[in-house]
């Protein structure tokens, strides 16, 4: 199973991005993907995930700011970050978890994709 994140770029506070991660391989299913982020000095932590079921989950600092999404024929998901704040600076990284392959039930990272917000 591999992860290709991309979207990532600069951006003005207040400006948008829209991240994508594509699931690749042999795939059945996969039981939650989300969006994890971390910033120089800080500790990698959870922006939003979203289950096969379509349940979305975000972390309090992007609530209302960021959609989670997802295209499940594709394997594919979405992270559209609006409103963006400096703060939102950091290396954004892929998750899948629980995915369903021909070898067994496997968690898989993409490669991080950078997001700058400055001015």
């Amino acid at each position: 199973v591999q992860l290709q994140a991309s979207g990532g770029g600069s951006v003005q506070p207040g400006g948008s991005l829209r991240l994508s991660c594509a699931a690749s391989g042999t795939i059945f299913g996969i039981n939650t993907m989300g969006w994890y982020r971390q910033a120089p000095g800080k500790q990698r932590e959870m922006v939003a995930t979203i289950t096969s079921g379509g349940s979305t989950n975000y972390a309090d600092s992007v609530k209302g700011r960021f959609t989670m999404s997802s295209d499940k024929a594709k394997n594919t998901v979405y992270l559209q970050m609006n409103s963006l704040k400096p703060e939102d600076t950091a290396v954004y990284y892929c998750n899948a978890e629980g995915v369903r392959t021909l070898k067994g039930v496997k968690d898989a990272w993409g490669q991080g994709t950078q997001v700058t917000v400055s001015s």
